[in-house]
């Protein structure tokens, strides 16, 4: 039986009990009829998890005894940002959804000047609150314990300008070519297991980058990178990207079977 997981931050543990919010404990007693006995699972965004038992019940809160704190690893060795071009319709709905599942710590959005999709302050702030739901939802899914920051967008050269040098860590996905993954991560981090290391994956968008962008890119230190002779989709790009990185920087698979592969 798969976990029934609940999401209480850390203000909402006191002791050995927690007590969740009125919209969780609206599913928990309502959507999943679950009643005082029953066996869930707490996280508290700070990638701490606990096994609760269910002590109380009412109609806008419910409370739980904690059992136990679980001790194993689910979260990434790395630290990875996905900074993705806004695509059109409810493609970035996915992009969050499958980043989050694939262990990223952070997501930009980001205008460029391809980019079909420009937000008024009022749609940005309500699109950025449907992301934050929908990466939560997908925390609860996937097994994952620690919040994914999902800022407000950004343009590329605000992206630019906020993140530290680059180092070789900022990695661009071009259809104009560059170093495979496997080559630009050996470059980076030399395949080894990326203990708090900091990677940036940057998609453009439908329309591709910009000349000026990518001059912006390249003055930075990014580190240009293709995945193949085809031209991907956005949300594609952006599900393989992360992908490849994560098993090579040993999330996805084995490390010493990924050294042994490049």
């Amino acid at each position: 039986m798969a976990r029934r997981r609940f999401y209480a931050p850390p203000g909402q543990v006191e002791g050995a009990a927690v007590t969740l919010s009125g919209e969780e404990s609206h599913h928990l007693s309502r959507v999943l009829r679950l009643k005082p006995g029953d066996c869930v699972f707490v996280f508290d965004g700070t990638g701490v998890e606990r096994e609760c038992e269910i002590s109380e019940i009412s109609s806008k809160s419910a409370r739980l005894r904690i059992i136990r704190t679980l001790e194993d690893t689910v979260e990434s060795p790395s630290s990875l940002t996905l900074a993705q071009a806004m695509p059109r319709g409810e493609k970035f709905d996915l992009i969050v959804q499958k980043a989050t599942e694939l262990g990223v710590s952070r997501i930009v959005p980001l205008s460029s000047e391809h980019s079909e999709v420009k937000l008024s302050a009022g749609q940005a702030e309500k699109r950025l609150e449907r992301w934050r739901r929908i990466s939560l939802e997908a925390l609860k899914q996937c097994g994952r314990r620690r919040l994914v920051e999902v800022t407000p967008p950004l343009t590329l050269a605000s992206f630019i300008e906020s993140s530290p040098p680059a180092s070789g860590r900022m990695l661009v996905f071009s259809e104009r070519g560059g170093s495979s993954i496997a080559s630009a991560l050996k470059d980076v981090i030399g395949l080894k297991p990326a203990s708090g290391a900091g990677i940036s994956v940057l998609i453009g968008p439908e329309g591709g980058w910009s000349d000026e962008e990518l001059d912006i890119m390249e003055a930075r230190g990014c580190k240009f990178v293709t995945l193949g002779p085809r031209v991907l989709r956005t949300e594609t790009a952006a599900i393989a990207a992360l992908s490849l990185i994560q098993h090579l920087t040993g999330d996805l698979g084995n490390m010493e079977q990924a050294r042994a592969d490049v």
